[in-house]
């Protein structure tokens, strides 16, 4: 079985763990004064961050055509391998859908679909679990239910000091983040399950303390010394990032994943302030083979 997701989906992990990863990335495409650049391919997060700072304008995000992810299915399909294509959240992008579209082209070829329900880091953590999983002969059926083990128990949030690019966007409410813009408030935000959107779970008046509103509203979901692996990831802040892992780092007992840069497709959405954490109880993990 051969496995196929997308950049938004953000496989940080050590160096280690990636070159034993059998994944084919399909690129997010972000527009920027005009000019369309394919995620990790045309350019990197920093040199997008740099852009967008230097800009007035605002980003545009796309999706892979159907035609590529039906090109992909075709070549890792042609020797009869079935493929899995797990994919960032169906509620806030139209990628799984293009996927779905473009595994109708290529009927030949057997292709099962995963809603992912969320974005970056937890989505990254269910692709490197069914790639182990693969290579270790686990049926797809049990491949899958590993899949919505994570997914369940996952959980995704984020805060940011500037709401223009969300607004943007189109992924909030233009009346709420207009209000919220006027009073300076520095929302929570975090992914809900059911439909995969975005949902307010709290706010705050400075940015520090929405970073510490993180850390309370992972307090909401697991005791205080849980064990948990978590993973910090930003836009373009490594300061409020570091900032974020050193006061998670005090609540909890951590399995840490490498800080590091989001999505520059997802950083278009939130803007170069966003820092936002994902995270889930460890014994999820504990028993991935290989």
């Amino acid at each position: 079985m051969k496995i196929v997701t997308d950049s938004g989906a953000d496989l940080m992990f050590p160096q280690e763990v990636l070159d034993k990863l059998d994944v084919t990335v399909l690129p997010l495409r972000v527009t920027l004064d005009g000019k369309t650049y394919r995620e990790d391919i045309d350019i990197t997060p920093q040199e997008f961050y740099r852009l967008l700072e230097n800009t007035k304008g605002l980003p545009v995000t796309s999706l892979p055509p159907a035609g590529d992810f039906a090109n992909a299915y075709r070549e890792l399909g042609k020797d009869g391998e079935e493929v899995l294509s797990i994919h960032i959240s169906s509620g806030l992008s139209g990628t799984y859908n293009s996927a779905v579209a473009g595994a109708q082209m290529v009927p030949e070829v057997k292709v099962t679909h995963f809603d992912a329900k969320t974005l970056s880091a937890a989505v990254g953590w269910m692709v490197e679990a069914a790639s182990r999983a693969v290579k270790a002969g686990w049926p797809k059926e049990k491949i899958i239910s590993l899949m919505e083990t994570i997914r369940d128990g996952s959980e995704s949030i984020y805060t940011l000091k500037e709401l223009k690019y969300l607004i943007n966007g189109g992924r909030i409410s233009h009346m709420k983040g207009l209000i919220a813009s006027l009073l300076n408030i520095k929302p929570i935000i975090g992914v809900e399950k059911v439909n995969g959107t975005y949902v307010q779970m709290g706010q705050e008046r400075t940015f520090n303390r929405a970073l510490e509103g993180l850390v309370k509203q992972m307090k909401n979901f697991h005791p205080v010394g849980k064990e948990l692996r978590v993973q910090v990831l930003h836009s373009f802040n490594q300061e409020g990032a570091e900032a974020l892992r050193d006061m998670v780092d005090k609540v909890f007992k951590v399995t840490w994943l490498p800080l590091g840069t989001m999505s520059l497709v997802l950083g278009a959405h939130t803007g170069p302030s966003m820092v936002g954490v994902a995270f889930a109880p460890q014994e999820i993990f504990d028993g991935l083979p290989g």
